[in-house]
């Protein structure tokens, strides 16, 4: 299924294009960073049919408990569908083990792509350059773009002046609250840190959030955008 977005040849390969019109509703979820507990929760919220599709944003796995049972729930729908997050390049690059994944997990979180599309929209685990073409973007871009400048909590981020189209569903940066605007939709909201399970319901027009089932990880609050 051919969209209007383009990536530069180093991203192409890695860039899966959905047909939004073959499922009835699409919903997007945030990081899960292994926190089975709370996304079995939020899918109960949800009660996705087989006719709909649900997109992660990446970062399935790592910093929370049940990084396996969580990627056996992904892998095992065929109408659930991640990008790769950093947490899953750092799979690849070897940067990070997770012993408790066996090889076929492993291979399947490596080779998730680093973009996902349809129509004018666009998924990707950390953003785009505002300032620059997508184009112009390599894939470690994609996963890991948080402030054009420096890449810090500090700000601005990359969202604060990009402009769009397409429209941007994103992760990697911890906010108390989804991020939302006319171009980005932010959907990190912390949940291995005690915060919460994020989805946005596209057709809908919504957001769906449940509250972390426990909390596995500190984080300062000069790392979460409030």
């Amino acid at each position: 299924m051919s969209t209007g977005i383009q990536f530069s040849d180093d991203v192409e390969p890695h860039h899966h294009r959905v047909d939004a019109t073959a499922y009835d509703d699409i919903y997007v979820v945030g990081d899960v960073h292994g926190c089975r507990t709370s996304l079995d929760r939020l899918l109960d919220r949800l009660a996705p049919g087989e006719r709909d599709l649900v997109v992660f944003v990446g970062d399935l796995v790592r910093k929370g408990p049940d990084s396996a049972g969580v990627v056996d729930l992904v892998r095992g729908r065929e109408n659930f569908l991640s990008v790769r997050g950093n947490n899953e390049e750092k799979l690849r690059t070897g940067d990070a083990t997770l012993p408790e994944l066996d090889d076929d997990a492993v291979s399947y979180l490596t080779s998730l792509p680093v973009a996902i599309s349809w129509a004018d929209t666009l998924v990707v685990h950390g953003g785009v350059h505002p300032d620059r073409p997508l184009a112009d973007h390599r894939p470690g871009e994609l996963m890991t773009m948080r402030a054009p400048q420096g890449d810090g909590y500090a700000g601005p981020f990359w969202y604060d002046t990009y402009r769009g189209p397409p429209r941007v569903f994103f992760g990697h940066t911890v906010h108390d609250d989804p991020v939302t605007s006319d171009w980005a939709v932010g959907l990190d909201t912390g949940c291995v840190y005690g915060g919460s399970l994020t989805a946005y319901d596209v057709h809908g027009d919504s957001f769906v959030s449940v509250p972390a089932a426990e909390t596995h990880q500190s984080r300062s609050d000069e790392k979460i955008v409030t």
